[in-house]
């Protein structure tokens, strides 16, 4: 179990009886209605589970990365897309965590503690993904404010969340250097909400467009300094990549579970399917992949809760393998399932549709394996 400690393994099980006794008998409901899950955000709120990843000097439990690793996994276990609540407000939490100012700190994290206000992180832009560099959206200095204005875009927990993270220009002519990162509150005039996606997977989240027009924010909002907007957001990634590793595998243990069952419970040629070697070997892999992804993860989860600075290569290791291993964990479970896995009654085919989301957001597989690269070539240079 990863040497969990005993908190950990109580968060863990707090998390699983929630995702088995709550989330599992709706998950369909929000899959099909695309609905935000309240209810389970109210349970989760019941539970303390918020506060895992918060200071205990603001009303958390102390944890870190593997604590909201361990609520993710479980969660994700029953749906990937309720999950989303509470993971991506973790990220959305991750910047002020991370940057934040003590005044910032003591007035934001509180109230995410509790599970008070969701939070959620806007770095992507309609024309700007995989390049972060192409972003529009501006803060310009007016005073002792600062006015946004632009388009984010894709944006999880958008519309539901009342604090938002937001990277923005402060000087559009220094390119990404001239990024820096700001807190913005629901209700702050000049701040919308514009469409709401219709996606394949993750339904029972909600992701948003947000729209800024003339948007005035006090200027003590501004995290870190003017122009760390890119440093603020690749650290939040940086520590943020385990939570979607711990949601790709959640989803693909809970095929897994959902593959086995199944394959004792379906009868042919007058015996379970589950005894036929080809089936166990299929059932083998998927597995297997699954303890080295999360291995991998909680690997990470230790290596950035202790403090090590270097993690981006790992952290992209971890969301790369946990994401693909989900892929095709899903892939297969649909596959051992045959004709029933491809109807919607089973939650195999719902659960395929959330790992894909895995692979692309907070940054593609194949930005991963660049970041991967890009830090191998980097170490190689400092050895000669």
């Amino acid at each position: 179990m990863h040497n969990f400690s005993e908190e950990q393994l109580m968060i863990q099980e707090l998390a699983r009886r929630i995702a088995i006794e709550k989330i599992v008998p709706v998950r369909e409901h929000y899959d099909r209605s695309g609905e935000f899950p309240w209810e389970i955000v109210e349970e989760i709120k019941k539970s303390d589970l918020f506060g895992v990843f918060i200071p205990e000097e603001y009303g958390g439990f102390g944890g870190g990365i593997t604590e909201m690793a361990i609520v993710t996994e479980e969660l994700s276990r029953a749906c990937g897309g309720i999950s989303l609540a509470f993971a991506a407000t973790g990220l959305g939490a991750m910047p002020i965590l991370l940057s934040g100012s003590d005044g910032q700190k003591s007035k934001y994290l509180p109230q995410i503690a509790t599970g008070e206000k969701l939070t959620a992180f806007a770095l992507t832009e309609p024309d700007a993904g995989s390049d972060a560099g192409g972003l529009k959206t501006t803060a310009i200095k007016d005073g002792n404010e600062y006015v946004l204005d632009g388009t984010k875009q894709w944006i999880t927990n958008g519309g539901e969340a009342k604090i938002y993270t937001v990277i923005a220009l402060t000087d559009p002519t220094r390119g990404a250097r001239g990024a820096s990162a700001f807190i913005v509150e629901d209700g702050t005039p000049g701040f919308s909400y514009g469409k709401k996606e219709d996606k394949m997977g993750i339904r029972g989240s909600t992701t948003r467009e947000l729209i800024f027009e003339d948007c005035r924010i006090p200027a003590e909002n501004l995290i870190g300094r003017e122009g760390m907007g890119f440093m603020v957001a690749m650290k939040t990634l940086d520590s943020s990549r385990p939570g979607v590793a711990a949601q790709a595998i959640g989803i693909a243990e809970g095929a897994l579970e959902a593959a086995i069952q199944y394959a004792r419970e379906r009868i042919q040629f007058g015996k379970p399917v589950i005894a036929n070697q080809g089936l166990q070997w299929m059932l083998a892999d998927m597995a297997t992949q699954i303890e080295a992804a999360r291995a991998l993860i909680y690997k990470v989860a230790a290596m950035i809760d202790a403090g090590e600075k270097k993690v981006g290569k790992m952290s992209a290791m971890a969301k790369l393998f946990a994401s693909d291993v989900a892929m095709k964990v899903t892939t297969d479970a649909v596959q051992v399932f045959g004709g029933y896995g491809y109807m919607r009654e089973y939650p195999v085919e719902k659960m395929m549709r959330d790992a894909k989301i895995t692979q692309i957001y907070e940054g593609t597989n194949q930005i991963q394996r660049n970041v991967i690269g890009t830090a191998l070539i980097s170490e190689a240079a400092r050895k000669k």
